[in-house]
């Protein structure tokens, strides 16, 4: 997607989504759900992917002002007043309908700032607090549109939220490095014995499968402990979209192992079979 000074096309956009929503580990917006859930769910994707975009593929020197262009669209919504961007009028709906605060659309935003001048976390408490901005936020706002916000979910989407973006973090080693991000712990690298050479070869060393195979490991507890209650709290729609969610996660943590996590080499994500299988195991346990 090419971004310029002028607001982008909202058709060109779309046909992004699609591409990127078909490269998820999970159904943004599964076909079985409601058309009313399927749309507010992909004007949120739409917004996230939109600063996304921003924040990756933007010129360097545009991204800030793209950012702010994106917030005083937010202070549009929040005040009643059409927004600038056609992404921005279509989220609207959805906030206005679902009531959903403005401060996780924030955070998103913040995230995407702070990419532009944090490029690496020294410990796995800095990761997490990364994805408290970049990852978490997203899990609050489908409670909203869910109509369950107000069930004392928030710790557990968190978990499950924080724990899909850092199997996302697994998968994309090679990319992010190129884009001059490290999103593996340092420490968890010099423990490992990884100079940044490693990150940035053809073919993934055993040590750095070892600081992938950690980070994949701690991302499976945080859904084991996140899914359970979140699953147990959620009613209808929302439980059967959650577990797709929380199916995705497995099916590509699976696919991390059975490829010994050589992520430099292979493109490790989930199958569509393993993924709609897991779904269906999911929904048949509850996740208990």
């Amino acid at each position: 997607m090419v971004i310029t000074d002028s607001p982008w096309d909202v058709a060109e956009h779309d046909l992004s989504l699609a591409r990127l929503a078909a490269r998820e580990n999970f159904p943004v917006a599964a076909r079985l759900l409601p058309r009313r859930h399927r749309a507010d769910l992909l004007a949120v994707y739409g917004f996230a992917r939109l600063v996304d975009d921003i924040g990756d593929e933007a010129p360097e020197a545009q991204r800030g002002k793209l950012l702010e262009l994106v917030d005083d669209d937010l202070d549009r919504v929040y005040a009643g007043v059409t927004p600038e961007l056609p992404q921005l009028r279509r989220l609207a709906r959805t906030v206005h309908a679902r009531s959903v605060p403005q401060e996780p659309f924030r955070r998103l935003v913040q995230a995407n700032r702070q990419d532009q001048t944090v490029h690496r976390y020294e410990t796995w408490d800095e990761l997490v607090g990364y994805c408290r901005l970049s990852a978490d936020p997203v899990g609050r706002i489908v409670l909203h549109v869910f109509g369950a916000a107000d069930r004392g979910l928030e710790e557990a989407s968190d978990r499950v939220c924080t724990a899909l973006q850092v199997i996302e973090h697994c998968q994309d080693v090679g990319e992010d490095f190129r884009r001059g991000r490290v999103y593996l712990p340092a420490e968890d690298l010099r423990r490992f014995g990884c100079p940044d050479d490693d990150l940035g070869r053809t073919r993934t060393p055993t040590r750095l499968r070892g600081v992938v195979a950690l980070e994949a490991a701690r991302a499976r507890d945080l859904l084991d402990r996140g899914t359970p209650p979140l699953m147990a709290g959620l009613p209808g729609w929302a439980r059967i979209a959650v577990a797709g969610y929380a199916a995705g996660g497995r099916a590509a943590l699976a696919g991390l192992e059975r490829g010994r996590y050589d992520v430099l080499a292979h493109t490790l994500r989930p199958g569509r079979a393993a993924l709609l299988a897991g779904w269906a195991r999911a929904l048949e346990r509850g996740e208990r």
